[in-house]
């Protein structure tokens, strides 16, 4: 089995179990829920086949749909922004995406911080969008987005210190 294949199923098992035994259970001051999950999304290859990460994302919004009972919401904002991903792969890292030579491992901390926090804040805008789907509630479902994308990008920054594979 490809070395490559293999962590990918691996990346997608541990972030959907992470995600639902142990950051669905955190509500802090009823809104601030962190979603580390959207990192397989975030770091899948670029070189991959664009229906492939489209179709997995939709495979993993609805895994987590499922285990919250949320109906749907997680894998829309999901295959969403593995629509928009070669756009903003683009806008952050310019040449290095043409040239298809992204490896997450390696690119500076600024490009990925910009990267983690764009996704991270376009995913939470529309997952809450969904979720709440009243105009008049729009104040919330920006503080929500706020909140949310704050702690999930400072947990996916640090997620991706600590498993990052530099040589």
């Amino acid at each position: 089995m490809n070395n490559t294949l293999y962590n990918n199923i691996t990346r997608f098992v541990i972030l959907v179990l992470v995600q639902v035994l142990i950051c669905n259970h955190i509500n802090f001051l009823g809104y601030i829920n962190p979603y580390p999950y959207v990192l397989f999304i975030l770091l899948f290859p670029v070189k991959n086949n664009r229906m492939t990460i489209i179709f997995l994302s939709f495979l993993l919004g609805l895994t987590i749909d499922m285990f919250q009972d949320s109906g749907g919401v997680h894998a829309a904002a999901s295959v969403c922004i593995a629509y928009i991903r070669p756009l903003i792969l683009k806008s952050t890292f310019g040449m290095m995406y043409e040239h298809q030579t992204i490896k997450f491992d390696n690119v500076e901390y600024g490009s990925k911080f910009t990267y983690i926090s764009i996704m991270t804040l376009i995913h939470h805008f529309i997952m809450f969008s969904l979720e709440i789907f009243n105009a008049s509630k729009i104040i919330l479902v920006l503080q929500k987005t706020l909140f949310s994308s704050i702690f999930t990008i400072l947990l996916s920054i640090l997620a991706t210190i600590i498993f990052s594979r530099k040589k």
